[in-house]
Order: structure tokens, then C-alpha cells, then sequence
């Protein structure tokens, strides 16, 4: 017993040495490193927000030598920038409802049921997803213009509910596939209907999924220029668009840019922290 003690003593300094020797510091220096980099391009764009053309153009400077506001207040005091703001919210809303909405009932037929075709119907619905937006800029823009939806929010929204639903689609049906049949089987002997069970039942068990699904439907609207670009000309320009017109007979307004880049950051950082949770459970049980 003695010896025992002796011997614990003497590996007790020596775990210790392992704990803090080059290794165990080298698994936290790397990951801080890692963080640092990606915080380092969000901190640079803030902190030219706070300059002004002239210092950003003027010389390197880790944080703003005359600080200043004016770039936050021409953006919200202007209607041409917060407007921008307006309709990319506008549109980005309308795009993540509708394609979640079409994509529940559709992911959960693929789910359920088997029927000719559904594999290549699937396969269908995804190569529209892999398509790019250029190829579909052109018939949208004379589509739209026939129809009288040309520079309206609306035009943006279904244009990329082509690209969202087969996205919602093969996520929904991931989370689906998941849930045993029998939970519907139990719910039809209890006397629900096919409404009432799918959507006090069924609904909130697949909740992650369809957290995730609006995630990923607000990040590729909020993100995607092309054919908001496209679009729109006037009256539903959104930010992304809004944040190329910022030349004038001085060069570009770097300040201003940096300012408007700054606030686009904010709607993602919220959606993000409202459904954290559900795309934690995305990665553990659906296809993220």
C-alpha cells in the first residue's frame, strides 16, 4: 500500500506536466486561432464603419482615430438604404414561408408513400437546387414583366422558391423518415383527422426539422443578388443591390459600405440564435 501511494505521488507531477506541456496548450491555441480568424473580417468591417472615406483610404489603423457615426445615420436617414432593408426582410419572409409551406406536405408524400416516379421526381426537384441563378435570370425577368410583377417583392420571392423548396424539401424529408409510421397509425385510432394530426402531432415532433429548413430558405434569400438584382430596378431594390450604387464623383463611399455591411449582419446573427438549438438537432438527426 506504500509503495502504491509512493508511486500515485510521483504520476500525479508528472499527469500534471502532460496537462499543461506543448500539447495540451496547442489543443486551445489552435481553436482560439481559428476564432480569431473568423472574427477578424467582422471587426474590420466594423471598425471601418466607424471611419470615414477619407481615414480608410488615408493610412492602416487598428481602430478609428475620429470616430464617427455619419455613415449609420445617411443609411437611416436616406430611404433609398433603409428601404433596401425593408424589401430584402419583405422578400426573404415571403420566400421562407411559402417554401416551407409547399415543402411539408410534399416531404412528407415522399416520406410516406411510394409511387412511380418518386425517386426520379425527387432527383428533379433537387437538380433545380444545383442549377445556377443565371440560368434562370432571363425568363424570370420576362415572366414577370408580362405578368406585372417586375420590381415587387413578390417577383424575388417565388424566383427563389424554385431553389428553396427542393432545399426544404430534402431536409423535411430527412426529419420525416425519422419518425416511426406507427405515430400516424396512433393518431387515426384515436379519431384525429389528417389536418389535426399533422399539425398538432406531427408538426411539432419534426420542429427541428422545420427550424432548419427556415433557416437555410432566410440565408440563401437573404444572400442571393443575382436575381434579386435582376428583378427589381426601383421600388423593391434590396440591400445587396442597394450596396453596388455607392459610387459618386469621389470614388466609392468605402464608410458608407462598410456601415450597410455591418447591418446585414445582423437579421442572419438573429435567425441564428433563434433556431441555434433546432440546427444543433439538424446536424444530429436530419440531412445537414
Amino acid at each position: 500500500m506504500a509503495a502504491r501511494s509512493e508511486a500515485s505521488a510521483v504520476a500525479m507531477p508528472a499527469a500534471r506536466r502532460v496537462r499543461t506541456g506543448p500539447v495540451f496548450r496547442a489543443r486551445y491555441l489552435i481553436p482560439a486561432i481559428y476564432i480569431v480568424a473568423l472574427l477578424l473580417p467582422i471587426y474590420w468591417l466594423l471598425n471601418m464603419s466607424f471611419k470615414t472615406t477619407n481615414e480608410i483610404l488615408g493610412g492602416f489603423t487598428l481602430w478609428p482615430q475620429n470616430f464617427t457615426l455619419e455613415n449609420y445615420e445617411a443609411i437611416f436617414v436616406d430611404p433609398t438604404w433603409y428601404m433596401g432593408y425593408v424589401n430584402s426582410l419583405t422578400y426573404v419572409l415571403i420566400n421562407m414561408v411559402l417554401s416551407v409551406s409547399v415543402a411539408l406536405p410534399a416531404a412528407y408524400a415522399f416520406s410516406r408513400y411510394r409511387f412511380i416516379g418518386d425517386k426520379h421526381l425527387f432527383f428533379w426537384l433537387l437538380t433545380n437546387r444545383m442549377a445556377p441563378p443565371a440560368v434562370f435570370a432571363l425568363p424570370f425577368l420576362q415572366l414577370y414583366s408580362a405578368v406585372g410583377l417586375f420590381d415587387t417583392p413578390w417577383a424575388v420571392a417565388l424566383a427563389h422558391t424554385l431553389f428553396n423548396i427542393p432545399l426544404a424539401v430534402w431536409i423535411l424529408e430527412g426529419f420525416m423518415s425519422g419518425v416511426p409510421k406507427e405515430l400516424d397509425e396512433t393518431a387515426y385510432v384515436d379519431g384525429y383527422s389528417f389536418p389535426g394530426f399533422f399539425f398538432k402531432i406531427f408538426m411539432p415532433t419534426i420542429a427541428a426539422g422545420i427550424g432548419v429548413a427556415c433557416f437555410f430558405c432566410f440565408m440563401f434569400s437573404w444572400v442571393e443578388l443575382l436575381l434579386a438584382k435582376t428583378l427589381t430596378s426601383v421600388n423593391a431594390k434590396p440591400i445587396a443591390a442597394v450596396m453596388t450604387r455607392t459610387a459618386s464623383t469621389s470614388g466609392y463611399e468605402l464608410g458608407l459600405l462598410a456601415a450597410a455591411g455591418s447591418l446585414t449582419l445582423i437579421p442572419g446573427a438573429l435567425v441564428i440564435f433563434f433556431v441555434r438549438n433546432y440546427i444543433a438537432k439538424g446536424f444530429a438527426l436530419g440531412r445537414v
